[in-house]
């Protein structure tokens, strides 16, 4: 669930007095420590800080994310279940930052070698070589992640590594370990290598990540390389294809240390607070909006007529803000305001409630439905879409006293709105309403809303009020809605 990076991330600098020999970083006090004994150090310190431990990660505090502590704290590899848009590849990531800042490597070592732990034969003759003279370099943390989607034609040369046939050319005999191109794991020696959606991955590749759980050495070709490499190893899975399908081969099941089930947001205020934090909205969306999102989404999710082993990812709420947002800048530019000697500008962009029609259509490739259900997936979503509207006007709303709106329609005034209707045209229509004011402060827009807030507000009563068969209501062939009396 987390925001696309930058493509091209830039490589921090280490600082100028960090220790450049092997002398040097002796002389330092510097102490070895594994991988796992390095995230275990400082999450205790983190803890013992009251530090962030697991920064950008939303609703998991009292139910994931202990499980992953405890997990860390055992020294445990790990796999994490569960459906998708459930945040478990943003958690996973979140990980690299309980390692050390920068951590020593011998310069030039494909495999990030310690210094004072080489792996292989040439870095310990290097070693034996140079002694303390060993140039050290230095790696910083983000480059210690290393992240692979697993996918039907992943190789074991991919993953672990293969002979390559230049150095093969070179003389070098097949046996010489020197004629190894490393892969990814091995590569993320001294780091963090995650699997994603592992169960998608060939059950003849899955056998190549048993050495690596359980010996911790790789083999390539049919010869051993003891190479005792040292990382976390997380994968994640659906639950489906994890206990249904059993494409997870049990002997490598067998040896992930800890398996943790990851769930959506429990409470709608965590599935508000998710969008808030990962929604990059191009307009205002008042929280009267996203709240009829968060609920909407919940629906879908509950709902019997959507496949419950697919889920209904945290994206979709998250998307579906972004749409209305962007509904609500549409708007604003085509509805520039200005005469022919002033300059032309557009309303403030705020989403209204109506905006929200159109993630039926946008979205429903986002959820997958019951086969029974074929050809009325937008039907589905239009009538949860309205009661998650009906359930937070309720909730904003109850026990004002909204008859100046029902009395305004009970006198012949007809209330003409839509995604081209501007604000002040609506509020024009509307007038003087007796409990706008307290509607408005019940919404969160404050003792003095922009136009636009006033209108999205005075929109949402009218939905709200027709939902609950207060008024009537109609779509005309232009497609703008007009808000009645009911009879």
């Amino acid at each position: 669930m987390g925001r696309v990076t930058a493509p091209n991330p830039v490589i921090p600098v280490p600082p100028a007095d960090l220790p450049r020999t092997l002398g040097e970083l002796r002389a330092a006090g510097h102490r070895y420590r594994t991988v796992k004994q390095e995230l275990r150090d400082n999450l205790i310190a983190r803890m013992r800080t009251g530090a962030d431990r697991f920064p950008g990660i939303v609703g998991y505090e009292d139910t994931v994310l202990p499980e992953v502590e405890r997990a860390l704290l055992a020294g445990h590899d790990l796999v994490l279940l569960g459906e998708r848009g459930q945040g478990k590849t943003r958690l996973i990531r979140s990980l690299a930052a309980l390692l050390d800042e920068w951590t020593p490597v011998i310069a030039g070592s494909v495999l990030n070698e310690h210094p004072m732990h080489p792996l292989t034969p040439a870095s310990r003759a290097q070693v034996a070589e140079a002694g303390d003279d060993l140039p050290v370099g230095w790696l910083h943390r983000s480059m210690r992640y290393g992240e692979k989607l697993a996918t039907p034609d992943t190789s074991v040369g991919d993953l672990i590594g293969d002979v390559d046939p230049i150095r093969i050319a070179e003389g070098r005999t097949l046996g010489d370990p020197e004629t190894i191109h490393f892969g990814l794991v091995p590569r993320t020696n001294r780091g963090i290598f995650a699997v994603n959606e592992l169960p998608d991955l060939a059950e003849r590749i899955q056998v190549a990540l048993l050495n690596v759980l359980e010996e911790r050495d790789i083999q390539v070709r049919g010869y051993q390389l003891r190479l005792p490499l040292d990382l976390l190893l997380v994968a994640s899975a659906n639950p489906d294809d994890y206990t249904n399908r059993g494409r997870i081969i049990t002997p490598l099941k067998d040896r992930f240390g800890a398996e943790i089930r990851t769930h959506y947001p429990v409470e709608l205020e965590l599935e508000l607070a998710l969008i808030r934090q990962e929604a990059d909205l191009v307009a205002e969306v008042p929280e009267h909006v996203l709240e009829v999102l968060a609920r909407f989404a919940r629906a879908v999710r509950e709902s019997p007529s959507v496949d419950p082993r697919s889920g209904v990812s945290a994206r979709f709420a998250i998307a579906a803000a972004e749409t209305v947002a962007a509904a609500a800048l549409r708007r604003a530019s085509l509805l520039a305001t200005g005469s022919d000697d002033e300059v032309a500008r557009p309303e403030a962009p705020v989403a209204r409630i109506g905006d929200a029609v159109s993630v039926t259509s946008t979205l429903r490739g986002k959820v997958e439905f019951e086969s029974g259900e074929e050809g009325r997936e937008i039907e589905i979503l239009a009538h949860l879409l309205r009661t998650a509207t009906a359930e937070t006007f309720r909730a904003r709303l109850a026990g004002l006293d909204l008859s100046g709106f029902t009395d305004l329609v009970a006198e012949g005034t007809v209330i003409e709105t839509g995604e081209l209707v501007g604000s002040a045209d609506l509020l024009r229509q509307v007038g003087t309403v007796p409990g706008l004011a307290k509607v408005l402060d019940r919404l969160g827009m404050g003792d003095a809303p922009i136009p636009a807030e006033a209108a999205a507000g005075v929109e949402f009563v009218l939905e709200g009020l027709h939902l609950t068969r207060r008024l009537g209501k109609d779509v005309t062939e232009s497609g703008r809605t007009v808000y009645g009396d009911r009879g």
